[in-house]
């Protein structure tokens, strides 16, 4: 029933999009800022009602060591599709995924992905990958926040895939803080249950920021290793929480 839901109110939900894809490229017209804003305040909106209609409770953990008026790189673990949902709906500040580019074959996700300056990326193209970390770097340097995954894909079992350190770059770059970003439990939505879609209790945890300029010459030379690091034991320590 909840997969039935969830599909129904996509469905609704592409359809209102039409109209409102149009007065997104008119806010953007005249305030880019101002387009970005209000299509991450209409997504969010969707991804709670889906969360919602899933059953999906959530504890979250640390928002506020998020600083709100500068750029950030979110660094998450990455279990499940509805990972997304659950970080996305809780973000305190205007911030765009990376996303593998195969996505651009989905017009309706992928339209909005584009309003609010996601980024696509080739992970078999080494090129085409730079060239999406320099995108990056130009628009943290805009202000808007970006969110990876660096295991690259979903990890399949409890451990996490190694962190691509190429990930990083952004952060290095740019000097912004990374907040390491711990998500537990998921899996038991979704991909525990394929086809269909379970209520489930998760947690997500914002953690501390990291500045690269802090860091020894050790830790920025492993610095996807040290960041996973923090995650995992967030992880652990959140564990107990599920109910």
């Amino acid at each position: 029933m909840r997969l039935i839901l969830t599909a129904l109110f996509l469905l609704i939900f592409f359809i209102i999009s039409l109209p409102l894809y149009l007065i997104e490229l008119i806010i953007g017209k005249f305030n880019r800022h101002a387009m970005i804003a209000s299509s991450q305040a209409i997504v969010v909106g969707a991804f709670k009602i889906v969360l919602f209609i899933s059953g999906v409770k959530r504890t979250i953990i640390g928002v506020e060591n998020v600083p709100k008026n500068e750029a950030v790189l979110y660094v998450a673990n990455h279990r499940s599709y509805f990972d997304v949902p659950v970080a996305y709906s809780t973000l305190p500040t205007l911030t765009g995924f990376i996303a593998k580019k195969e996505i651009l074959k989905v017009p309706f996700v992928s339209t909005w992905m584009k309003f609010l300056q996601c980024l696509f990326l080739d992970r078999n193209n080494i090129k085409e990958g730079l060239k999406v970390v320099l995108k990056g770097i130009e628009q943290m340097k805009e202000g808007y926040s970006i969110f990876i995954s660096p295991e690259g894909t979903r990890s399949p079992g409890d451990e996490m895939l190694p962190f691509k350190e190429g990930s990083f770059k952004m952060a290095e770059k740019t000097g912004c803080a990374i907040i390491p970003v711990s998500i537990t439990n998921t899996e038991e939505i979704f991909e525990q249950h394929t086809p269909w879609i379970h209520s489930a209790y998760v947690v997500i945890e914002y953690g501390k920021p990291i500045y690269p300029k802090d860091l020894s010459k050790e830790q920025l030379k492993f610095l996807g290793a040290y960041v996973q690091d923090i995650i995992k034991d967030t992880l652990k320590k959140n564990a107990p929480l599920i109910k």
